[in-house]
């Protein structure tokens, strides 16, 4: 299963429910440049993620890191921690998608134990997986047995899905990482979740920067720096994105009218609204609605 549109609420938190229909989990492959925006928008979610790289190469963002994963390898990204992801160098990039609840990797009672404690840690944002060790190696050779299991559902492939986390939790706290707890690193990740939940409220009206860092209640220069650190660029250069994110959708409407998708997502300029459009999307607005009529036609 692809899934072409993120659906995020305001404060970034993916609302695509993660779990199959008996378990807690989703597993899909992930065809980047399929995605609506043409990459997977900035988000976050309470499942831990798993990904394998089966073809190309992507970037993938987690919080202010960028990490680099080709074919063959993956990622493990914490709960909770905002990314995102684009191709590199057109390569096509296809992933699988391992999301699975934290609740569910091991029993409650060794939950306390040996997962809680890796979720509050503030230096695991994620963990690359790379197949020359021989811990990660385990985890991605398990990532697909559970792709496989889900689409070809065997008799008692529950169980057997149950099993493949076990080892991949077992091998991945073996890798010898030092767990650190830094009530700072907290706060900032709050903040700018607050910040984002903001723009995400209000993005339609007149935004100020003052009104964004009043959300994170930090001042306007720390939170320049916050969204140049984390996202890298400015808040303003983020809520225009995040604008022209939200059109692409209003566009695909067959009665959408171009002034009035701009005026509806916050551009009080039809002719700004375009030219930052063009700039983002490589084509018109116009151009692209019926690039996506043209494509529904076809479809049917």
């Amino acid at each position: 299963m692809q899934i072409k549109d993120f659906r995020i609420d305001q404060s970034l938190r993916e609302l695509t429910e993660h779990r199959t229909v008996v378990l807690p989990i989703a597993c899909y492959e992930t065809t980047i440049n399929q995605n609506i925006n043409g990459y997977i928008p900035l988000h976050w979610h309470d499942e831990f993620q798993f990904v394998l790289v089966v073809k190309g190469e992507a970037i993938f963002q987690i919080n202010e890191e960028n990490v680099s994963i080709q074919e063959g390898e993956g990622l493990f990204i914490n709960s909770g921690y905002l990314h995102m992801a684009k191709e590199k160098n057109n390569s096509g990039c296809v992933y699988i998608c391992l999301n699975v609840s934290p609740s569910f990797v091991l029993s409650q009672e060794l939950y306390t134990i040996y997962v809680n404690p890796y979720i509050q840690a503030t230096n695991i944002s994620y963990i690359r997986l790379v197949s020359k060790e021989f811990w990660a190696k385990n985890i991605l050779e398990s990532i697909l047995q559970i792709n496989q299991l889900i689409n070809q559902k065997p008799r008692y492939y529950e169980m057997d899905i149950s099993v493949h986390l076990t080892l991949i939790w077992k091998n991945l706290i073996e890798n010898g990482i030092q767990l650190e707890y830094e009530q700072v690193e907290v706060v900032k990740n709050q903040r700018m979740k607050q910040m984002l939940n903001w723009i995400h409220q209000h993005y339609a009206e007149k935004v100020l920067l003052e009104d964004i860092a009043r959300a994170g209640q930090i001042s306007r220069s720390e939170c320049c720096r916050y969204f140049k650190r984390i996202l890298k660029k400015t808040p303003m250069k983020y809520v225009t994105d995040y604008r022209i994110q939200k059109s692409l959708i209003l566009l695909q409407q067959f009665e959408a009218n171009v002034t009035d998708v701009a005026y509806r997502v916050g551009f009080n300029s039809t002719s700004y609204f375009i030219d930052k459009f063009r700039k983002t999307i490589n084509m018109t607005p116009l151009a692209y609605k019926n690039k996506y009529k043209n494509n529904s036609t076809l479809e049917r």
